[in-house]
C-alpha cells in the first residue's frame, strides 16, 4: 500500500488496479473512501480502462478480429508499477504487454497520478499511444464514499447538487448495456437527493451535463465533499443495493448499447489518440 499525506489529508492507494482505498481527513478524522465490504460491494475506487460498462455479449470487434473483455476492462486487475512516490504524490503505470494485447491488440503506456493538495485529491489519468497504429479506449472512475459522513445522519439525509441545473435524461440499463431511449430524470434542476430506493435499478448514467462539478452535502451535517469532473463526457452515479455508499464516476466512454453493432471504432464514446500521442483527464476531490 502507497501512503501520500500532507497537513490536512492522508490517502493510501494500492497497486493492484492503482485503486484508492483510502481517503481522510486527519483535522476531523473522517473516511471518505468506502471500506469495500464485500457483503455489499467489495471495491473502492477502481479505474475502468481500457472500456467503460460493458460490452454486448462481453465482446467487440476490431480489424475483422473478435476480442472479449469484461465489464469495465482490465486495469483494475493488473497490478501497476511505481514510477514515482513522494510525500504528497505518486505516480501509477500499467503498460501494454502481450498479456493484454491478446484481449486488447494495442500498445499503451497509463499512467495515473494521485496528489494531495491541502483538502484535495486530485487524479490524473495520462494515455500515451506508444503504437503505430490510432488506439481506440475509454477510461474512467468509479470512486465510493461513504454515506453518511457522521455518524449521527441517515443515508437520506444527503442530496448531490449540481454546480448548474441540469436538464438530463437517465439513461437505463439493461443487464449492464445502455437502452435506446432515455428517460427524464432532471428538469432544471440541480439536486439529486439520496435514497437507497433510487439505485434499486442500476445505475443512473447521465449524458453529457452542462456542470463540472457536484457537491455531496447534508443539510444536517458539516462533513461532505465536492467533486470536480470537468472535461469528462458522461457521469455514473450509482451505489451496490441497500449500500452505506455513493461513487460518483466520470467517464470517458460508456457502455454499450443495447443495438451496437459491436464494432469497436463505431462504439459511442469511444476515444481515438494518434500513435505517438498522449490524452489526459483529471478528476479531483475536496474534502470538508
Amino acid at each position: 500500500m502507497i501512503t501520500l499525506e500532507n497537513d490536512l489529508l492522508r490517502a493510501a492507494v494500492h497497486p493492484k488496479g492503482a485503486e484508492l482505498q483510502s481517503l481522510v481527513h486527519k483535522q476531523h478524522a473522517t473516511e471518505y473512501i468506502w471500506k469495500g465490504d464485500p457483503a455489499y460491494w467489495g471495491k473502492h475506487s477502481p479505474v475502468l480502462f481500457p472500456i467503460v460498462g460493458a460490452l454486448k455479449d462481453d465482446v467487440y470487434e476490431y480489424d475483422h478480429r473478435r476480442y472479449s473483455l469484461p465489464r469495465h476492462g482490465f486495469a483494475r486487475d493488473h497490478v501497476f508499477s511505481i514510477e514515482r512516490q513522494e510525500h504528497a504524490q505518486a505516480i501509477f503505470q500499467l503498460r501494454s504487454s502481450p498479456e493484454t494485447r491478446a484481449v486488447f491488440p494495442f500498445s499503451f503506456v497509463l499512467n495515473i497520478y494521485y496528489t494531495l493538495q491541502e483538502a484535495s485529491l486530485s487524479v490524473r489519468y495520462e494515455v500515451i499511444n506508444t503504437g503505430d497504429a490510432l488506439l481506440y479506449f475509454s477510461i474512467g472512475g468509479h470512486p465510493a464514499f461513504n454515506v453518511p459522513l457522521e455518524p449521527a445522519l441517515h443515508y437520506e439525509d444527503y442530496a448531490l447538487v449540481f454546480e448548474q441545473p441540469e436538464t438530463l435524461d437517465r439513461w437505463p440499463l439493461q443487464n449492464g448495456l445502455i437502452s435506446a431511449e432515455g428517460v427524464p430524470f432532471l428538469n432544471n434542476e440541480t439536486e439529486i437527493p439520496l435514497s437507497k430506493p433510487l439505485f434499486y435499478e442500476d445505475a443512473i448514467v447521465l449524458k453529457h451535463p452542462r456542470s463540472a462539478s457536484v457537491v455531496l452535502k447534508s443539510r444536517h451535517g458539516k462533513r461532505g465533499l465536492n467533486f470536480h469532473f470537468g472535461g469528462f463526457s458522461y457521469l455514473g452515479i450509482w451505489a451496490a443495493k441497500d449500500a452505506p455508499f455513493v461513487c460518483i464516476e466520470p467517464w470517458s466512454g460508456i457502455a454499450d448499447s443495447i443495438h451496437h453493432n459491436q464494432k469497436l471504432i463505431e462504439k459511442e464514446g469511444i476515444l481515438r489518440l494518434e500513435a505517438n500521442e498522449t490524452w489526459e483527464r483529471s478528476w479531483s476531490v475536496d474534502c470538508f
